[in-house]
């Protein structure tokens, strides 16, 4: 006899027009930042003089607030760091024919424009000027939109905890601790949980940027060149190198912060820990503050004058980040002068006089390197067809003028070492000079490498970055090294 397999027959499913009403925040969990503080990092760079007028529209409320700096600026609402994850679960949902809102605490005219954006909600719920929609009055709002039915809701943090506690089905978006622990003592266990951030120390070491203390290794330039060196020195050097790093990682953060709308837009620079939104702009204000009190508390215990000169780097870094870079030659020009403001640095905690051949040398060379991290941008932007849009004052068509620029720095740095090594200064420091005279050529290889791939758009967009992780650039720096010990 044939045999007979029985199956279980299964339960019809509840269509998903049917379900409740799915309700989403907008931030922290549609978007892992918040729309109101990545606002005001676009008015503060964008339209500094309203910054003044922000404590007075503060006393009005904060929804007042919100709508204030809504009007004032325009957010980028198509590059904020969308949850993806939710998004496609959102999208799905719609695509079955589900009724999904946006109820958020943001200006509800941002709110729109999101929804607009997204195209995959029925209806938007938003603070309107006078009523900040947050916590208990969400719920009501909610409550009065759908009447007394059931709803779905999705947030991220202890506000969001009166309409997780309602919802028919609570569901969470990147939660805070703060979140997990109170609706862990409520005996609510969310029933879907969409993960989407970088692993937060991870995140914090890039926004810091290690990789450009490398920068500061010129503190120990003046030392070195003098040929005087001292265990005490060099302790006060490494100092000074640990308190240089940190106050240099937050200006970088300050700077990430300040171009976070203009990095979302950018192919690479999007997935910094700001703009990608792995780390809270208020969380990065937080650590550049720690950062800048440690480094400048150590700069203050450090003797001569490096603490005057961690200063000049700050405020010249910080304009940089503000207006400067947006100049065109005059960003190169003060990128160049933070690489000489290290050697400066170095001199005064080492008390070590930085030799007029060095500073010449220096001038050309930081010059030509900041050049070609432009150049590289550009000519990436080429390669890609898209026209610069990050307000640096650049076009492509300076691309020819930008090279010619650059090299002849390139040239007039090993112009000037060449004139240095065939002076007599330099018998006073080294027993066989001639050995330097090799040096020359690495000089020109190297830099000719450097544009000559820059100009293939094979650059990585810093010099300093390609130098560290370059094979050839490697094997250079050794051969000076060992040219310089050879020479001694």
């Amino acid at each position: 006899m044939p045999q007979i397999i029985s199956k279980p027959i299964s339960q019809p499913e509840t269509p998903v027009a049917a379900q409740a009403p799915l309700c989403v925040d907008l931030d922290g969990t549609l978007v892992k930042s918040d729309t109101l503080v990545d606002s005001l990092l676009v008015l503060l760079r964008t339209r500094p003089a309203l910054v003044f007028k922000l404590p007075g529209r503060l006393l009005h409320g904060k929804a007042a607030f919100k709508a204030y700096v809504t009007e004032s600026i325009s957010l980028d609402v198509a590059h904020l760091p969308y949850n993806h994850e939710l998004l496609r679960f959102l999208q799905q949902e719609r695509a079955q024919g589900r009724t999904i809102y946006l109820a958020t605490g943001a200006d509800l005219r941002l709110a729109r424009r999101v929804a607009a954006h997204l195209g995959i909600f029925t209806g938007v719920l938003g603070s309107d000027g006078t009523t900040n929609l947050t916590g208990n009055k969400k719920l009501l709002s909610l409550r009065h939109c759908l009447g007394s039915g059931a709803f779905d809701y999705i947030g991220n943090d202890t506000p969001d905890l009166p309409l997780l506690a309602h919802a028919n089905m609570a569901m969470v978006a990147n939660p805070s601790l703060r979140l997990r622990m109170r609706l862990r003592a409520r005996g609510i266990r969310p029933a879907k949980e969409f993960l989407e951030r970088g692993q937060f120390l991870r995140s914090v070491l890039k926004a810091a940027r290690p990789h450009q203390w490398a920068k500061n290794l010129l503190i120990f330039v003046p030392l070195l060149l003098s040929h005087a060196l001292s265990i005490g020195k060099l302790l006060t050097a490494l100092a000074a190198f640990c308190c240089f790093s940190l106050t240099a990682s937050a200006a970088y953060i300050v700077n990430d912060l300040l171009d976070i709308e203009a990095d979302r837009r950018h192919p690479r620079k999007r997935l910094r820990p700001f703009a990608s939104g792995d780390l809270q702009a208020l969380t990065g204000i937080c650590i550049a503050a720690t950062f800048l009190l440690v480094g400048l508390v150590g700069g203050r215990l450090l003797p001569g004058g490096f603490h005057g000169w961690l200063l000049v780097y700050l405020a010249t870094a910080l304009a940089y980040s503000w207006y400067l870079k947006r100049i065109a030659l005059v960003d190169v020009l003060v990128l160049s002068g933070l690489y000489i403001l290290r050697l400066l640095a170095g001199s005064a905690a080492t008390q070590t006089p930085i030799s007029h051949w060095l500073a010449g040398f220096s001038m050309f060379l930081f010059l030509s390197l900041a050049i070609a991290k432009r150049f590289a941008e550009l000519e990436n932007l080429r390669a890609s067809n898209t026209a610069p849009a990050n307000g640096r004052g650049y076009l492509l068509a300076d691309l020819a003028q930008m090279r010619s620029f650059g090299t002849a720095s390139a040239t007039a740095a090993v112009v000037v070492f060449a004139i240095y090594i065939s002076g007599l200064d330099v018998v006073k420091l080294y027993r066989q000079p001639g050995w330097l005279w090799l040096i020359v050529p690495l000089m020109i290889l190297w830099l000719n490498r450097v544009w000559l791939l820059a100009s293939r758009g094979e650059l990585d967009e810093d010099p300093v970055a390609f130098a560290l992780t370059d094979r050839m650039s490697q094997l250079i720096g050794v051969a000076v090294v060992a040219i310089a010990w050879l020479a001694l």
